[in-house]
């Protein structure tokens, strides 16, 4: 099990009923907190700052978030154009770990028009504010390449549910956080990353690929601890990733994106069973 992050959890004293009897017990939660996203850009003598977003996420990998939100919303294609990212300080000291600042390379312009968008998201709905479905295909880096032939057991995605709970520290402290895991196509897990929003934990995993220049991620399992919305499918294919599983439910416009972008979509993944909702020409699960 991973550790925790500094400020990623609460400890909290809550009232436990059980029949008629009312008990004091110790408890944590996890922790939510607004992030805003800034960007620098321009010449040294022209810079400028722009307010990018504002997510609820639990404090940690914040710089991660940040790049990875960029990425996935099209804004910057690689890390290359990346000088520096760091917390911005503020006279307020509550809040100085609550905004991130990235600066741009002096010669990069960022792709704000992809930013046609309210940026206000949330931790359950990260789509809120987009003007419209077509604002929100942004187009991958990654999309016009050809994707690897993936051969995939089902003996492997079985254990998959299981490998990402024992690795989530804050799941298993709280029970109150999701979860974005990487694997390779043999089940073993590359990398993963928590937060109370489901789309934040995915930009996070996006982010530190992207920061590490392992990008794309064509030949891994994506394993969502919860439902696969659209905007998740949206950021994965943004990465280059093709076989994303769920443990909850798809839907509809997840199944419709997956479909379109030839991305094998499977669901209610358990321990012995699971729902193949799109199938990509690229991958064979073989199911003897």
């Amino acid at each position: 099990m991973r550790e925790f992050t500094a400020g990623s959890i609460k400890p909290i004293q809550v009232t436990k009923v059980n029949g008629h009897a009312d008990t004091l017990f110790p408890d944590v939660l996890s922790v939510e907190e607004p992030l805003e996203i800034r960007i620098s850009y321009g010449p040294g003598h022209e810079r400028m700052q722009k307010s990018i977003s504002v997510t609820m996420r639990t404090p940690g990998n914040d710089p991660e978030l940040a790049l990875g939100f960029l990425f996935t919303e099209g804004i910057i294609t690689s890390y290359e154009t990346i000088q520096s990212t760091q917390h911005a300080g503020m006279n307020c000291s509550v809040q100085k770990e609550n905004i991130v600042l990235v600066n741009f390379t002096e010669d990069f312009v960022p792709r704000l028009h992809q930013a046609d968008r309210n940026f206000y998201t949330t931790s359950s709905c990260g789509v809120c504010g987009k003007s419209s479905i077509q604002s929100i295909k942004t187009v991958s880096p990654f999309l016009t390449n050809k994707k690897p032939k993936l051969d995939l057991s089902k003996d492997v995605l079985y254990p998959l549910r299981e490998k990402l709970r024992a690795a989530q520290s804050g799941f298993a402290a709280t029970g109150g956080i999701h979860a974005s895991g990487l694997f390779t196509m043999l089940g073993e897990l590359v990398d993963l990353r928590e937060d109370v929003g489901r789309h934040n934990a995915l930009d996070k995993l996006i982010g530190n690929a992207l920061m590490n220049n392992a990008l794309p991620l064509n030949q891994h399992i994506l394993l969502l601890s919860g439902r696969a919305s659209f905007e998740l499918i949206q950021k994965a294919a943004m990465a280059g990733i093709s076989l994303i599983a769920a443990i909850g439910a798809p839907s509809s416009l997840a199944v419709e994106l997956a479909e379109e972008l030839g991305i094998t979509l499977i669901g209610f993944l358990k321990e012995e069973s699971f729902n193949i909702y799109n199938l990509s020409d690229n991958v064979l699960i073989r199911t003897d």
